[in-house]
């Protein structure tokens, strides 16, 4: 019988938000997987769909292979991002960008084993998946009682095994932001052979002033790779489509191990698009924080003590009582993220399904 590798049977499962169980009489709404509500803007539409049926008169280009450097697309954004085209790196979400950091510094056969990757937990999930399946280390350094990553913990936690360090900001699934004050002196700590990647899933999200610009950091130190996706804003999130951005000695390499064709022409596109459509983007990502500081106040008035959300779900720290929440908010037709012995995170849809989601909340605390 063929075996897989022993490191898989090391791997914990990636566990995607499930959908609504229906509920008779109740419209079903997924609160679970961070999704935006709203659909990509129509240019974005009109865009996938010249694509995919191909300009008037000439034939689709499906059966063709994508440009495997996404060239238009790392054009478009170096104008956005006001950054060199060559240190722009894409991949299948941000996720994707992530793998081919993880792959490329930490974690290469045997003789490696023991190269380490500190992050705070708890934080995105796929983090040790990541970083195990790469053969590394995850070091994971706790959160602080008020749900923040604990810097000078994970500053301790680095020994001469630590190859990356993971910042996630908007921390996902609690919320809050790294600051600018923070992080500059966290860099200030580390060693200059570490690479240190700013994960930015929701950073159009971010409306607090003092929180960290990853592109800034990238800017002042030849050690920081940042993390940014179309899933979250745009609303791309089934197209698969994010990108690094770090300078040229680590895109070099990255661009050696990135999977080739792996953002496809259609995802590319519609990328394009989005950023040449983005001040509409941008109102839609309006309404979400307006939702999210709706709901993050009606919880409180409620009286739930909360972590600050910066992204476009909330925390609830339940604890022992996450299940139950989670089963009050599925007796509504609602999905949300439970994390067993920890909390909830909820994601901010439609405003029909927030309100039913504080509905829930209140009931749940008498």
């Amino acid at each position: 019988m063929v075996a897989p590798h022993k490191k898989v049977g090391m791997l914990p499962p990636y566990a995607a938000g499930k959908p609504p169980v229906a509920v008779p009489g109740l419209q079903p709404y997924k609160l679970s997987s961070n999704e935006n509500p709203f659909a990509p803007v129509p240019g974005v539409i009109e865009r996938v769909r010249e694509v995919v049926t191909g300009p008037e008169g000439a034939p689709s280009t499906l059966c063709r292979y994508p440009d495997t450097l996404s060239t238009g697309l790392r054009q478009a954004l170096a104008a956005h991002l006001d950054v060199p085209a060559d240190d722009v790196v894409t991949g299948a979400g941000s996720l994707g960008a992530l793998a081919q950091v993880i792959t490329t510094f930490a974690g290469h056969g045997e003789a490696s084993e023991g190269d380490e990757v500190i992050f705070a937990w708890r934080s995105f999930e796929a983090y040790p998946i990541v970083v195990r399946t790469a053969g590394a280390v995850d070091v994971q350094v706790p959160l602080t009682a008020d749900h923040r990553h604990d810097l000078p913990a994970m500053l301790d936690a680095i020994t001469e095994r630590t190859r990356v360090i993971l910042l996630c900001t908007p921390n996902n699934p609690t919320g809050p932001v790294l600051t600018t004050a923070e992080v500059e002196d966290f860099l200030a700590r580390v060693p200059e052979h570490i690479l240190v990647v700013i994960d930015e899933a929701y950073v159009e999200f971010v409306r607090d002033e003092d929180a960290v610009k990853g592109l800034d950091m990238y800017r002042k130190h030849a050690n920081v790779v940042v993390l940014r996706t179309f899933s979250k804003a745009h609303g791309l999130a089934n197209l698969r489509v994010g990108y690094s951005v770090s300078q040229p000695e680590i895109t070099k390499a990255l661009r050696t191990v990135a999977t080739p064709f792996a953002v496809s022409t259609v995802a590319e596109e519609a990328a394009i698009a989005s950023l040449e459509h983005l001040d509409e983007v941008l109102e839609r990502v309006q309404v979400v924080v307006d939702e999210r500081e709706r709901v993050a106040a009606a919880l409180a008035e409620a009286g739930w003590d909360l972590p600050a959300s910066q992204a476009n779900f909330v925390w609830l720290p339940l604890g022992e009582r996450t299940q139950e929440f989670a089963e009050a908010a599925q007796a509504q037709a609602l999905s949300v993220r439970a994390f067993a012995g920890e909390g909830v995170r909820v994601s901010i849809g439609e405003v029909e399904a927030n309100d039913r989601f504080l509905e829930v909340a209140r009931d749940f605390l008498k």
